[in-house]
């Protein structure tokens, strides 16, 4: 088999890096092109020089992608940016993985609301497939842009997706408290990601509108057949990488432990990455790996449904989910690529 030829767009960033080491142990790709416009003619690993003597391919411009014949695209870009790229490119015969929000949502309308930002490719919004495996493989599978999934949504898709599959919760009184490091906060320096302003510090943000919360529940929507109402609070935490996700939901009918569980094994007996653990788990569990891994359980006394859902934000919330969604998509074991082992401690 021809190794297929593979596309970053955008290298300056945590996920345009993550993509980098993924791939470069990738036995059916090649990383043919890694773009940059500030920092075109220099090396990858100039801008990332933990990867020196890994991948030290030199970054072109854009503009040049034209001398490449790709077989598939990933746009490690911002949203905003990214539908710039992805109409640019619409009748190119490669395919797409758009990691920003940009092609998520379910309407142009919508994204406006929420991102606060004029949609100029609405004809995307429309073609692009929701790149969660564990719901939609078959989608993906003959799909030519891809809309990679949020971080913070992917943890609360799939921890809720079998309960709300089953209609067996209070779909309109979610509520998912989530906390992150501060790479979901990108590269670029800011306040809030100060050194001084994050260490030794915890703190809540994006309360009643964060930009995910619409995204979380147009998928769920789309599972349970119902209209969700989802009460979302992400917080900041003093470390580099991981999300955390806690989620509550009252049963509408009799409820137990062992219901629960094999509720949950039978809705992911085919889902590689998804680990239904025995206690509850952390984000050092899945540190640097492509894991969801999930804890649920049922508390009597309050009637209340708990579920802990872990991912490594850069990883199965961004480019390993990516990198998943490309398999798939050309036809390889989902799991190619992807056989990494949680870095604890």
């Amino acid at each position: 088999m021809n190794k297929k030829k593979i596309g970053i767009i955008g290298a300056t960033g945590y996920t345009g890096s993550e993509l980098v080491r993924i791939l470069t142990n990738h036995s059916d790709v090649e990383i043919t092109m890694i773009t940059s416009e500030s920092r075109a003619g220099e090396l990858f690993s100039d801008v990332h020089p933990f990867l020196q003597g890994i991948a030290d391919q030199k970054l072109v411009s854009i503009n040049q992608i034209d001398e490449y014949k790709l077989d598939l695209v990933f746009l490690a870009l911002p949203h905003g940016i990214s539908m710039d790229f992805a109409k640019r490119f619409k009748d190119k015969p490669f395919k797409i993985i758009d990691l920003s929000g940009d092609f998520r949502l379910s309407s142009k309308e919508v994204y406006e609301e929420w991102y606060k930002l004029n949609h100029i490719f609405p004809e995307g919004i429309e073609k692009a497939v929701f790149g969660s495996p564990e719901l939609y493989f078959d989608k993906i599978k003959d799909a030519n842009l891809i809309a990679n999934p949020g971080c913070f949504p992917t943890t609360a898709i799939l921890g809720l997706a079998p309960l709300l599959k089953g209609n067996l919760i209070e779909e309109d009184r979610i509520i998912v408290d989530s906390k992150t490091g501060v790479t979901g906060a990108g590269i670029k320096a800011k306040t809030v990601n100060l050194y001084s302003n994050v260490n030794d510090n915890f703190k809540a943000y994006g309360l009643k509108n964060h930009r995910h919360t619409i995204e979380m529940q147009g998928i769920l929507d789309e599972v349970s057949g119902k209209e969700t109402r989802i009460q979302f609070t992400p917080h900041l935490l003093p470390v580099d990488r991981g999300i955390l996700s806690t989620i509550y939901v009252r049963p509408t009918e009799h409820m137990d432990e062992n219901k629960l569980k094999a509720l949950y094994k039978d809705f992911y007996a085919n889902a590689p990455f998804v680990r239904l653990r025995n206690q509850e788990p952390a984000i050092k569990d899945v540190r640097g790996t492509n894991y969801c891994d999930l804890y649920v359980t049922y508390d009597q006394r309050t009637n209340m449904v708990i579920i802990i859902s872990v991912i490594d934000n850069l990883i199965k919330g961004a480019a390993g989910q990516a990198v998943q969604n490309m398999n798939i998509m050309f036809g390889l074991d989902e799991t190619k690529g992807l056989n990494l082992i949680p870095l604890n401690p």
